[in-house]
């Protein structure tokens, strides 16, 4: 009989139950950005046979777990893509505590348990700025205003245009190729001009950005879950 705690993966990763009024059928599925194991149930569904159920699907569980990208964790010596760089971690305990860039090193002080945080601020501060200069160059040629620039850490999406002109992107994409970010911000920036993906919105996108979009879309289907696993 199944316990009621199932966990999965060498870190006893634990089942997440999640009852839905719209869910018709039973769902399995191991997010990659997180790692999370979670059980999609409908609302009268029982819940042994459900655990049963998972327990059958232990081996394709386990199987997802082993393919998740590998945590990166921020120390000394660790390297940082940055854009199209990449950026290798100096830490001493007795340097500065702010994060200061020299060429492709990041250097930064004080407490070994401290370094993750302040490098990790320091990226989204990087993001932010250079996020809103190009989304705001990228709204002047497209003739478009935009009311606020935000960045944030969501797991679902990349990037967001709302009605009242504010756009707001994961500060992760500083850790992607310019050309990805660049397409994200023309993506965002669109919308600005069409609220839906039709034909004319995916038109501004490849105006705006002068080059094809698809290659930035398909590097994001390949590598984005991983860049959720930095700073791990």
């Amino acid at each position: 009989m199944p316990g009621a705690d199932p966990r999965f993966g060498p870190d006893d990763r634990p089942l997440a139950i999640v009852r839905s009024r719209r869910a018709r059928r039973m769902r399995l599925a191991v997010d990659p950005r997180t790692g999370a194991v979670r059980l999609s149930l409908p609302w009268r569904a029982r819940l042994g046979p459900a655990l049963a159920w998972v327990e059958d699907h232990r081996p394709w569980i386990e199987q997802q777990i082993a393919r998740l990208p590998a945590a990166q964790p921020l120390g000394d010596g660790t390297s940082v893509t940055f854009g199209d760089d990449r950026l290798t971690v100096v830490w001493r305990v007795d340097g500065g505590r702010a994060v200061r860039r020299d060429g492709d090193l990041l250097h930064v002080g004080g407490p070994a348990d401290m370094v993750a945080p302040r490098i990790l601020r320091w990226l989204k501060r990087e993001a932010l700025a250079l996020l809103t200069a190009e989304t705001l160059a990228c709204a002047a040629r497209a003739g478009v205003s935009v009311s606020r620039v935000a960045v944030a850490d969501p797991r679902s999406r990349w990037g967001s245009c709302a009605v009242d002109g504010t756009i707001r992107y994961s500060w992760r994409l500083i850790l992607a190729p310019a050309f990805v970010r660049q397409a994200t911000v023309a993506h965002e920036v669109a919308h600005r001009v069409h609220m839906h993906h039709g034909p004319e919105f995916h038109a501004v996108v490849a105006e705006l950005l002068g080059a094809d979009p698809a290659p930035a879309r398909a590097w994001l289907r390949a590598n984005g879950a991983a860049l959720h696993w930095f700073g791990r």
